[in-house]
């Protein structure tokens, strides 16, 4: 980002420090949008990218830039959003997790094919870049690549997945981060604790890790085929529900389990021990759910996002009646500028 005359100006391919010339392709009214023609005093953390079609495809974005400066910038995207956004100061915010892996860590990704060009978007257009190797893809999946290359299909999409194929439900694209994820929540939610209440549940990757901490889990999500597959190898203690989370969440905390004799309401010893996880899509919490969690306030509550500007904006109301612990930003994309956040609230009576 650059100024000109107090008007904003992104840059893309660039390192915050670095010395520029770009030309302005885009005019708004706020902004403008510019493109790079030289480098003149570059970074110290640039390097040079390894995917031949960076810059040209929607996907990666931040390439260029070495990956701990990476790790640098995302951690600072997530502490300035809270403020920014959220009006969050002297939040604790725990290093960022990195991925083992830079490159070669995605266990799929979706190409497209029409009019015998395979690959990606273009970024910021609908044109089909033809893409051979996907370098931020694990061999498996651009091994699929090239066999789907030659086997010229038919116009569509294409979902390639390393390994063998299952369920088609929802799964974290980085599996080294996704079990880091996995063990960060379990260290955060205390032992002992009577219901787990895990709202957007999937396939039930974080209710499985946890079913010894309680005495009763319970999984909510709208997709009833990954609802089925968390239903598969369930325990006794286990209960997976096909529905609408808002709806679904907002009744078992209100009412309690449909099975078992353990209420919730409105006793605060209860509270005290049950735990709701969340990972909403990148809109975030609707404003019914977080009434119902601030109306119920059970003792702990795990926010996982991959939006910390929606993150941000349900915190600050979320505030009302929970404590922030700690906040932890985690690379589940390398080289993009995504990034995934473990928020872990404690209510506060």
């Amino acid at each position: 980002m650059a100024r000109e005359n107090g008007k904003v100006i992104f840059v893309p391919f660039t390192i915050d420090g670095e010395t520029v010339s770009s030309q302005i392709i885009r005019q708004k009214k706020k902004f403008a949008d510019a493109e790079v023609i030289e480098i003149r005093e570059p970074s110290p953390h640039r390097v040079v990218p390894e995917c031949p079609y960076f810059g040209r495809c929607g996907g990666c974005s931040y390439q260029h830039i070495n990956y701990e400066h990476q790790l640098s910038i995302k951690w600072r995207q997530v502490r300035d959003v809270l403020q920014r956004i959220g009006q969050l100061t002297q939040i604790p915010i725990r290093p960022i997790i990195a991925s083992p892996l830079a490159y070669r860590y995605r266990n799929r990704i979706t190409v497209h094919a029409q009019d015998g060009v395979i690959g990606f978007f273009g970024r910021e257009s609908h044109r089909l870049i033809d893409v051979e190797c996907c370098p931020i893809s694990m061999d498996d999946v651009n091994r699929a690549l090239a066999e789907l290359r030659g086997r010229r299909p038919p116009d569509g999409h294409y979902t390639l997945r390393a390994g063998a194929s299952g369920h088609r439900v929802f799964s974290q694209a980085n599996d080294a981060v996704a079990n880091a994820l996995g063990e960060l929540i379990s260290q955060l939610i205390p032992s002992a604790q009577k219901l787990l209440i895990d709202a957007y549940c999937g396939a039930g990757f974080f209710a499985k890790r946890l079913l010894d901490k309680f005495v009763q889990v319970i999984g909510i999500d709208w997709d009833r085929f990954a609802v089925q597959a968390a239903q598969e190898n369930a325990t006794a203690k286990e209960t997976y529900i096909a529905g609408d989370v808002e709806k679904e969440l907002s009744e078992t905390l209100r009412q309690g389990p449909r099975k078992g004799d353990f209420q919730i309401a409105p006793a605060v010893e209860n509270r005290r021990s049950v735990a709701v996880i969340v990972d909403p899509p990148a809109t975030g919490l609707t404003p019914n759910i977080r009434r119902t969690l601030l109306e119920v306030a059970p003792g702990t509550l795990i926010y996982v996002s991959c939006n910390p500007a929606t993150l941000a904006r349900d915190l600050t109301e979320l505030c009302q009646k929970f404590t922030i612990e700690s906040v932890t930003p985690l690379d589940m994309f390398p080289q993009t500028a995504e990034i995934e956040v473990a928020a872990h609230l404690r209510a506060s009576w």
